[in-house]
């Protein structure tokens, strides 16, 4: 295994943490969605390397789907569905300040650490595996905090993606010579869950005139 591959999936993986965390305490809208589009990108070049480190075809295609379904095609789609809401100056609101998310962060990381690292020696002979994993887990556990901390759907939205993102980044460590067609269909999910997501941002603005979710539970119908 070539110690240059290792070494820069190894940066990749730190490049992954810092993006997500930038998603989970950037305080503008819009900016959570470009940090989302970095880290989309991040994922994209650890698939490249693992397929030129791993000969593994399959992982051009990862990178590819990846690439043109959410650095290009949830953007593209979220303009369409919820443009004003992303794409305006708007400020995210959220349950904690930054410092307190960032040190929940913390925390979280050391749980997703601890929690995999009994699988870990399994792993031993796919040393990616023992970067991506950890890494990828760690995400999944900031998207589901990240969907929990914010007050607006919009960046809800942007913890779900960040939460895939992470399975994604530890699944291709692992699991690389999965069909094309498997591929496309777990890839394909995304535009449509952004779309689905977008149509039903716009709507609950039409209604209540904001997107903020921390409130709806006094709605009621008359």
């Amino acid at each position: 295994m070539s110690p240059i591959a290792l070494s820069l999936d190894g940066s990749i993986a730190a490049l992954f943490v810092v993006l997500g965390l930038g998603v989970m305490v950037s305080r503008q809208m819009l900016g959570t969605l470009r940090f989302f589009m970095w880290q989309s990108v991040a994922l994209t070049a650890s698939a490249l390397v693992l397929a030129d480190a791993l000969q593994a075809i399959n992982l051009l295609w990862v990178a590819l789907i990846t690439f043109s379904t959410k650095v290009i095609a949830v953007p593209l789609v979220l303009r369409w569905a919820a443009g004003e809401e992303i794409y305006g100056r708007r400020e995210v609101d959220q349950a904690l300040s930054i410092s307190a998310s960032v040190l929940v962060a913390a925390i979280l990381a050391l749980v997703g650490w601890f929690a995999v690292a009994p699988v870990l020696p399994i792993l031993h002979g796919t040393p990616f595996a023992l970067l991506n994993l950890p890494t990828g887990l760690i995400m999944v556990l900031w998207g589901a905090f990240t969907v929990a901390l914010r007050r607006e759907s919009v960046a809800q939205l942007m913890g779900l993606l960040i939460m895939e993102n992470g399975a994604f980044f530890g699944s291709i460590a692992i699991v690389h010579n999965l069909t094309v067609i498997a591929e496309i269909a777990a890839a394909v999910d995304v535009p449509i869950v952004a779309l689905v997501i977008g149509l039903l941002i716009r709507s609950i603005r039409r209604v209540t005139g904001t997107t903020r979710v921390g409130g709806m539970d006094t709605l009621h119908e008359r």
